[in-house]
């Protein structure tokens, strides 16, 4: 049960506000490139950092799907997404007068929607140390013909999903994605060169099926 929740949505545009965002996603096949790019007025994030509610669902509509789809690469289940969506732009409402304007606000909020995502996979470990760290076969389960990458990712399990994510598409480091899990160097740069195995694995195997 939620506590609290962003700013309510409204049926109808704050037309007052004028064009909210421009909205760019380009994903390669590969998941090795991805460029989103959200530009939204200075006006806008001014207001929003004023306390404006208006300026603040604003916010919440050019960023809602971006966010979504971005946690949802990193957790497995579509309502730990939602979950993480909504802790994500409680954290913006309470602190977007901290962002300085530094870089695109999209790069302030993934920020923060990614430290969210990976405290939740954090929370959620029972095992102090993780060997493959893959999701187990269930009986009967076989590797489809012309098996794609994103079946492949989605049969990862969620850390090796979230360290695959973020290091190949974020750009995070591996310091970086360490520093997150509260795992160490090595237990990251294992964790995706195990992932990139067993995806090179499923993906031939989809291919010779």
């Amino acid at each position: 049960m939620r506590q609290a929740t962003p700013p309510q949505r409204v049926k109808e545009p704050c037309h007052s506000l004028g064009q909210l965002a421009t909205f760019y996603v380009v994903v390669a096949s590969n998941f090795s490139d991805m460029t989103v790019a959200l530009a939204v007025p200075d006006v806008i994030v001014a207001r929003a950092q004023a306390g404006d509610e208006a300026a603040l669902e604003a916010l919440y509509r050019a960023f809602e799907t971006p966010v979504y789809n971005l946690v949802r690469r990193i957790l497995r289940r579509p309502e730990d997404a939602e979950d993480v969506l909504q802790e994500t732009f409680l954290e913006v409402v309470r602190n977007i007068k901290q962002y300085r304007g530094e870089g695109y606000l999209w790069g302030w909020i993934r920020r923060i929607a990614t430290t969210k995502a990976l405290m939740r996979i954090r929370r959620e470990q029972v095992r102090e140390t993780e060997s493959l760290d893959e999701e187990p076969g269930k009986p009967g389960m076989h590797v489809a013909a012309n098996l794609d990458l994103e079946r492949a990712f989605d049969r990862l399990s969620e850390t090796s999903r979230a360290v695959v994510w973020l290091h190949d598409v974020e750009g995070y480091t591996h310091e970086e994605i360490a520093d997150q899990m509260g795992k160490t160097v090595s237990f990251s740069k294992s964790q995706l060169a195990r992932a990139h195995a067993r995806l090179r694995r499923m993906l031939d195997e989809g291919a010779q099926a």
